[in-house]
């Protein structure tokens, strides 16, 4: 690694967000590491981009897959100076007591427990070398509510609680970050908004806003509850 390379690692890095920040990182000189479910849209990344960077199909609910992740990212790039938690799923749209148990499940296996499972295996090296900053996706739906997107809400809830406990415990020089992100014209916006979410920016237009004031994030900011602009 060169010095001075700013190493991002984006979860979820195959569409909407993740993508659209894993190349606006990638413009900005960074060395990004992503990771998706999808194998195709992973290949793609890696075919496109080269082995300056590092893309692995994963699903972030396995744990050995993202501390293998993890593993090559610290030894072939060093720990990452930014963490964008970003892979998360939204509930098919249906009042709390029809929401299956599959599907409540999984809501909660991803945007949580998948959130912690990156945090375990990449924290431990970053606060070895004493910097670094977490950012964890929250949601509008994080600080407000909605019908028929309770297990979705109740996950960004989560986040948001996770984020500033996690703050709490981190040593000097580290950070970490709940972020709403906005509305923006995604794939999982239209599950829940239909055509009516493409009244809203789309997700390039997203990062290129928000992944300057992303690579500016530092120690600072730790514990805060931000807003992309």
């Amino acid at each position: 690694m060169t010095k001075g390379e700013k190493i991002v690692l984006i979860t979820g890095c195959s569409r909407g967000l993740g993508k659209a920040a894993a190349e606006a990182f990638i413009a900005r000189g960074a060395r990004v590491a992503g990771c998706a479910r999808s194998e195709s849209a992973i290949d793609e990344l890696a075919s496109r981009h080269g082995n300056r960077h590092r893309f692995r199909a994963l699903d972030v609910t396995d744990d050995g897959a993202v501390a293998d992740f993890c593993d090559e990212i610290v030894t072939d790039l060093g720990p990452p100076d930014l963490v964008l938690n970003n892979a998360a799923l939204i509930n098919p749209g249906a009042p709390l007591w029809e929401v299956s148990a599959e599907d409540f499940d999984r809501v909660i296996d991803v945007n949580l427990k998948g959130v912690t499972n990156v945090i375990r295996h990449v924290l431990p090296p970053m606060i070895e070398r004493g910097s670094g900053v977490i950012v964890n996706f929250s949601s509008g739906w994080g600080r407000s509510t909605s019908p028929e997107v309770a297990p979705y809400c109740c996950t960004k809830w989560g986040i948001e609680g996770l984020t500033a406990a996690l703050a709490q415990e981190l040593p000097p020089g580290l950070a970490a970050v709940a972020l709403n992100p906005g509305i923006i014209d995604t794939d999982m916006l239209r599950s829940c908004f239909g055509e009516s979410a493409g009244a809203y920016g789309d997700a390039t237009d997203w990062a290129g806003r928000a992944v300057p004031f992303l690579d500016v994030l530092g120690p600072e900011d730790n514990g805060r509850a931000l807003s992309a602009p």
